[in-house]
């Protein structure tokens, strides 16, 4: 969004500084211009950087969207401003994973903190999240920190745009899944990262409720959404408490089931058992 020049010089350096594989940049302004009149300097002047000016805050979803639209590649990555690629190995890495497994539709990296933290749980996507150096199966994604089979991508429809942020990842996971392929969470594909909480407020509440509801709407069986819905209900409400949480929360929840959630594809019930198995059923 324009407000981290040196951050994103370090993403984008991060990027072109990978070996052994053709590597292209798109810069995404969700709103703003991000290079600005910096445009003739390192890295911004390298022909592989490609830039795309929004005229307005989009959104993640819809912003990362365009930057698929205006990219080329095989495999795609999505990169926030303030993280970067340690190893300029990465790329020939995932070169391989994913043309070893024609199968592996995407790869959640491992996030690591640049002062050498223990890491947020929430960055490991699944539900036993205390060890994040054990690869797995999981059947969700960082947005943030990820591969995605281009291929994969076009099937699962790209990136819930109505959804502006909160669990839109999950949203194409679960269409990637439903056409067949696997998600993998691989340790040793790192991304790191500052140690920054997500910032709680009534937005947050507000389009976390909204989101999961049209998520279960777009895309479960009715017996599973209506399953998933009320577990995350009685979730919400023993781990937040706070009547001042709640309220936006709920709103969000009525909202919900009151907007479209645009178009519904459930997934069948072969791909809710594969996620099972996996070991996150599709009711939490």
């Amino acid at each position: 969004m324009g407000n981290r020049p040196e951050e994103l010089a370090r993403a984008v350096r991060s990027a072109l500084d990978q070996e052994h594989v053709d590597i292209e940049v798109v810069l995404v302004g969700n709103g703003v211009d991000p290079v600005g009149d910096r445009g003739g300097e390192p890295p911004f002047d390298d022909a592989r950087v490609k830039t795309i000016v929004l005229p307005k805050n989009v959104g993640i979803p819809a912003g990362r969207n365009r930057g698929v639209e205006a990219s080329s590649g095989e495999i795609v990555l999505f990169l926030d401003d303030d993280g970067w690629y340690r190893s300029t190995r990465l790329g020939t890495y995932l070169r391989d994973r994913f043309s070893a497994d024609p199968k592996l539709g995407v790869v959640s990296f491992r996030v690591r903190d640049p002062e050498g933290g223990p890491g947020e749980r929430r960055h490991v996507p699944r539900l036993r999240a205390g060890d994040p150096e054990r690869s797995s199966a999981v059947t969700t994604f960082l947005g943030g920190a990820c591969a995605i089979r281009r291929a994969a991508f076009d099937l699962g429809g790209g990136l819930p745009e109505d959804f502006f942020y909160a669990h839109e990842e999950t949203d194409l996971a679960w269409q990637i899944l439903n056409a067949g392929y696997h998600i993998a969470y691989d340790a040793s594909a790192v991304m790191y990262h500052p140690a920054v909480l997500p910032t709680r407020h009534d937005m947050f509440y507000r389009y976390n409720a909204r989101n999961r509801v049209w998520l279960a709407r777009r895309n479960l069986p009715w017996p599973l959404a209506f399953a998933y819905l009320g577990v995350w209900v009685a979730m919400t409400v023993l781990r937040e408490r706070s009547p001042k949480a709640l309220k936006p929360w709920f709103k969000g929840f009525a909202e919900g089931w009151r907007k479209p959630a645009g178009p519904r594809r459930p997934i069948s019930w072969r791909t809710a058992w594969r996620m099972t198995r996996t070991g996150r059923p599709p009711v939490i």
